[in-house]
């Protein structure tokens, strides 16, 4: 596993194009502000809707870098999530990193295979008893299934969140593990980080 691996260049170009038709876009409504002939209001919400799927797409990018750094499989999760976000199979996926997490979490049952799409998607197809846990993911192994996280205490104000999303915040407050959900009412992806939650933008797959 490569520490310093982030170089995702097409995702980052993306980006990066993104950003400058933005700012572009910003400097001719500024320019424009004051005449009384134009109302900006409408080009301002769609400035803003336009800067929602930057900030989902930069989510997407730092999620390849976060999970590269730890496991050579962050291309089996990005494929994994995207299938279960497909199918709306709730799934809950923790990436451990430096902090240890056994005395954070109460351990499921043991795995210990090599990370698969299709171990991952059978474990969260709904009716499974392991799909209700969080799967544990050391390097490039499934550690284990059907593990339960603390909770976090936060009141999240940005929609409305399940067990799922609290319980990748909580651990994320108390470690600095990586936490993938996938939301069974809405199919839309989301990692946790450091007690944050980043949407993640499923409209197009996650282009490496």
């Amino acid at each position: 596993m490569d520490s310093n691996n982030c170089d995702f260049s097409p995702m980052k170009r993306q980006i990066e194009t993104d950003m400058k038709h933005l700012i572009h876009q910003l400097q001719s409504n500024l320019d424009l502000l004051g005449n009384e002939k134009y109302c900006l209001l409408g080009n301002l919400e769609s400035i803003k809707d336009q800067l929602i799927a930057i900030e989902s797409m930069a989510a997407s990018f730092y999620l390849n870098c976060y999970l590269s750094s730890f496991t050579d499989t962050y291309e089996d999760l990005t494929t994994t999530v995207q299938h279960l976000s497909k199918d709306k199979h709730g799934a809950l996926i923790i990436v451990e990193r430096l902090d240890p997490l056994d005395n954070i979490i109460q351990k499921g049952i043991p795995i210990r295979a090599m990370v698969s799409p299709k171990l991952l998607e059978s474990i969260f197809y709904p009716g499974n008893p392991l799909h209700d846990g969080a799967v544990l993911i050391r390097g490039n192994v499934v550690d284990s299934a059907a593990n339960v996280l603390p909770l976090t205490s936060k009141l999240i104000h940005e929609g409305k969140y399940g067990t799922r999303h609290r319980a990748a915040i909580g651990l994320s407050e108390q470690s600095d593990a990586l936490v993938l959900v996938v939301s069974e009412e809405t199919g839309k992806i989301s990692f946790s980080l450091d007690g944050k939650l980043y949407p993640i933008n499923t409209t197009q797959p996650i282009i490496l």
